[in-house]
Order: structure tokens, then sequence, then C-alpha cells
């Protein structure tokens, strides 16, 4: 634990819950399109690993619709809608989870909270990442996103743990507005998101 961290969580709790507040009304206008264009269930909700490995339920816009062999529906890429990518490229499906921040189970910037699964399949080095709170952006956010490998961004994450700071949260947060503007990596190569990860070579010798 640093000096900045509860100062870090004070900022978390002014901040996100301003930008909650302020970002309702444009919330449930998204809430209604979502429910229009994807039917029912207008959150998806899923557990991940926060803080010290502490799992809590993260809550985010749906962007894709329900898997469904019989339709065609089974990849990322095929569930994906035209509304949930406008989404997910302005971050706006992002817009729920400042609940998480409010309620202490993330932070506005941290190492993004991923599959509850890839927990067994971190190195010693990559699960230091749980060390702080996850956050909405991060140092890997700002770094390539969806367009670099897992290591290069599990090495930004312990990056972030080690150097953590105000002034690093905001060349971070500042990075994201400019990327989000300029809808950049949003997707890794050939895929509608970011592949599973199965695990780094080193992991399996740990």
């Amino acid at each position: 634990m640093t000096a900045y961290d509860p100062v870090k969580r004070g900022l978390d709790l002014l901040v996100g819950g301003v930008a909650l507040l302020v970002s309702l009304p444009a919330q449930v206008v998204i809430a209604v399109l979502v429910r229009a264009r994807l039917g029912p269930g207008v959150l998806f909700r899923q557990q991940r690993p926060g803080k010290d490995e502490r799992v809590f339920e993260l809550v985010k816009f749906r962007t894709m619709l329900e898997p469904d062999s019989a339709r065609g529906l089974t990849t990322d890429a095929e569930r994906m809608t035209p509304l949930g990518s406008f989404l997910r490229s302005a971050s706006l499906d992002e817009l729920p989870t400042l609940w998480n921040v409010v309620r202490g189970d993330m932070s506005l910037v941290g190492p993004r909270p991923l599959l509850v699964c890839y927990l067994d399949r971190y190195t010693p080095e990559q699960r230091r990442r749980h060390e702080v709170r996850p956050g909405i952006t991060g140092l890997a956010q700002v770094s390539g996103r969806n367009a670099i490998s897992w290591e290069a961004k599990f090495a930004k994450d312990v990056e972030y743990v080690e150097r953590r700071s105000p002034a690093l949260d905001l060349q971070i947060i500042w990075a994201t507005v400019a990327q989000v503007v300029r809808r950049r990596d949003i997707n890794a190569e050939g895929e509608a998101t970011m592949p599973e990860f199965l695990g780094s070579s080193e992991a399996s010798r740990a």
C-alpha cells in the first residue's frame, strides 16, 4: 500500500459519484436502446476478481445477443450488434461500471478486471495485477488496449501497480479520452473483442 492509495479511493468516490449522477440521463437513453435492440436484460453482469482476488459482480450495458446456435450466434463476432459495437467503441457500455467504482469494487484507473477462470493461468508476476483495485481504464488500455498481446497487457498492469501515482492516473485518463475519440485499438486483429487467455508459457512452469 502506498500513501496515494487512500487519496485515490477518495477521488474515486468523489469523481465516480459525480460522473454516475451526470451520466444518468445518457444511461437511461442507452438502456432504452439496448432493450429495444437486444431484448430483455439491459445489463451484462459477470463475476470478476478484484483487489486481492476478491470476486465481485461487474455491471455493464449489454452489447451482444444471447448465444443461439440455431441462429448461428455462437462466437463473439456473430453475437455482436451494430449498437453494441458503437457502445464499445465509444466506451459507453462502461457507464454502469461507475457503480462498481462508487461501491469500492473498482477504481477509475487500474488493471482491467478479467475472468475468474484466468486466476490459475497467471504467472506469479502477472498475479500482481490484483494488488490494487481493478480499473475502468488502465495503463494497458492506453498502451494498445486489445491490439497488444496478453503478456504485454499484464506487463503494463504490473508496471502500473509499481508506478501508480496521481500524475500517472491523470496521464492515463487523458490518454483514454484521446483513444476513445480516435476509436483506436478496440479489437484484437481478427477478433470481436480479445481471444481467451489460455496462460503464458511461464505459467505452466510456475
